[in-house]
């Protein structure tokens, strides 16, 4: 018969597991190797693609993946404005965007450009709406186009959690990913 600290020890075994094995099912994350970037160069970040049923998405995590590049300290982050507007669901012009944004990078002599795709951005159906984000992210050489990495994630939250926080959470650990190749 096993003793009563036995049985408690397994019993905590078991439930860290459990537990282990929830947090991994929240999110998925795969990303290539980082390339080694100027630390102060200068950067821009590109309209997101929207590919989601939710209005302006793509508007959001720009704003998200904008603000956390300020906040690693890449160097300068050029603000790219158009005056058009990403339409509300499925937007033909996304291309068309990202061109016209790649192409004013170049004229402004920008080293950098951050590209993405938001291809999940809503709260789950059910009772706990679970909020759940899925984003795509290219570290984009602007003066050659060629694309330096990529990375792709999802991730849901709890009930109580905001998607924007969600979002913030994975386009975070994206960039960190995409930008630890800084010198």
């Amino acid at each position: 018969m096993m003793s009563n600290t036995k049985i408690l020890h397994t019993l905590k075994v078991a439930a860290s597991a459990l537990v282990l094995c929830a947090l991994a099912a929240c999110s998925t994350v795969d990303r290539g190797r980082a390339p080694a970037l100027q630390a102060n160069a200068e950067w821009t970040v590109l309209p997101f693609a929207n590919h989601t049923e939710t209005p302006m998405a793509g508007n959001r995590a720009e704003s998200v993946a904008e603000a956390l590049l300020h906040a690693r300290g890449v160097g300068k982050v050029k603000r790219y404005t158009s005056t058009a507007q990403q339409e509300a669901l499925f937007d033909a012009g996304d291309t068309k965007r990202q061109e016209q944004a790649l192409a004013w990078a170049r004229e402004q002599g920008v080293r950098y450009a951050l590209a993405g795709t938001v291809d999940e951005w809503r709260y789950k159906v059910g009772v706990d709406g679970e909020p759940a984000a899925g984003i795509t992210l290219q570290i984009i050489d602007v003066q050659s186009g060629d694309i330096l990495w990529s990375g792709a994630g999802g991730k849901s939250g709890w009930s109580r959690e905001a998607l924007s926080a969600v979002a913030q959470k994975l386009i975070r650990e994206l960039l960190q990913a995409g930008l630890s190749g800084a010198r």
